[in-house]
């Protein structure tokens, strides 16, 4: 950490001159952009857009995830002091340009126009040369953000970490729910469930509709490393979108989720796992259903950020200098 900086540096949300490296601010203080990055709708030379995707109406159980992404914002505040951890000295926050392209825009009590509103905002990051990792928000967002990348890059691979599967049956394409999008997006084209997987899975769905399926077992039997191969293997080098459901870990590490099960993932799995896939074809993720109000101690918004930074990584790896 730059200490002698850390007396000049504030509100680099606002006042960065770069979109390139680290940052000595204060944690506690300033304007809590992601991981200090600028605050722009200008996407004029930037590769990736962090973006808010503040919606959860489409939930089964606890609200509150509309509150994650300002909570995962002043989480990552602890991370852009150093290069991250397990990356062999790759340090995205200098060598790629990212910035925090805002929360997504909608009406809150017109809930049926709010997947073209997402889709449309996302496609305007990708029309403008960008990528996109999103923080929710309920699972549900996913959906309408895979619309928009499977019309850039055709039928996508998708790597889910969950704790559900999330292809209950639901025929009706403008149902709003957070447990039957995937269903939907094969249903509709756009993932292939062949090169797909699913981890950490603990809930009873007996129609994977073709999805791979390691569950949680798996990852705790066979260990994070020999997991992370599995599914390298199965996505190959196809265009990947990654979403990761924070419930995918268990409610030990992360309590504030609407619907936790027990069993899951430890965060050191997750991060040995988000590490040890480097060099998947990753065109675009988000981290979703991170819901304040449940987790006084701020541990499950600290968790979003880490596989936030993780997918920035992952993003990165093959793009980084000298790849």
């Amino acid at each position: 950490m730059a200490l002698e900086d850390a007396k000049t540096q504030v509100d680099q949300a606002f006042t960065r001159d770069n979109l390139r490296g680290l940052s000595a601010e204060n944690a506690f203080g300033g304007a809590t952009s992601f991981l200090r990055r600028r605050y722009t709708k200008d996407l004029a030379g930037v590769q990736l857009a962090i973006t808010g995707v503040p919606f959860d109406q489409a939930v089964t159980n606890r609200p509150g995830t509309r509150l994650g992404p300002r909570a995962v914002r002043e989480a990552s505040t602890l991370q852009p002091f150093d290069a991250p951890y397990g990356w062999d000295g790759f340090s995205p926050l200098e060598e790629l340009d990212i910035v925090d392209y805002g929360d997504l825009a909608f009406d809150y009590a017109n809930v049926p126009a709010f997947p073209a509103a997402l889709t449309a905002h996302i496609k305007g990051i990708l029309d403008q040369g960008a990528a996109s990792i999103a923080i929710g928000g309920d699972h549900y967002i996913s959906f309408p953000i895979l619309r928009a990348y499977a019309e850039k890059f055709g039928k996508l691979s998708l790597l889910h970490f969950d704790a559900h599967s999330d292809t209950w049956p639901d025929d009706d394409m403008d149902r709003v729910d957070h447990g039957t999008m995937f269903y939907k997006a094969v249903k509709s084209g756009l993932i292939d469930p062949a090169t797909s997987v699913q981890v950490g899975i603990r809930t009873v769905n007996e129609d994977t509709l073709g999805v791979n399926t390691i569950d949680a077992r798996e990852v705790h039997e066979s260990g994070p490393a020999a997991v992370a191969q599995k599914i390298k293997k199965i996505l190959g080098d196809r265009p990947t979108y990654v979403t990761f459901d924070i419930d995918a870990l268990d409610p030990a590490y992360a309590p504030g989720t609407g619907t936790p099960v027990w069993g899951g993932l430890t965060s050191a799995q997750a991060a040995i796992m988000l590490r040890d896939i480097a060099g998947i074809n990753m065109v675009g993720g988000d981290v979703v259903e991170v819901s304040p109000p449940y987790d006084t101690t701020g541990a499950t918004a600290v968790a979003g950020a880490h596989v936030a930074m993780e997918l920035i990584c992952l993003w990165g790896w093959t793009r980084r200098q000298g790849a």
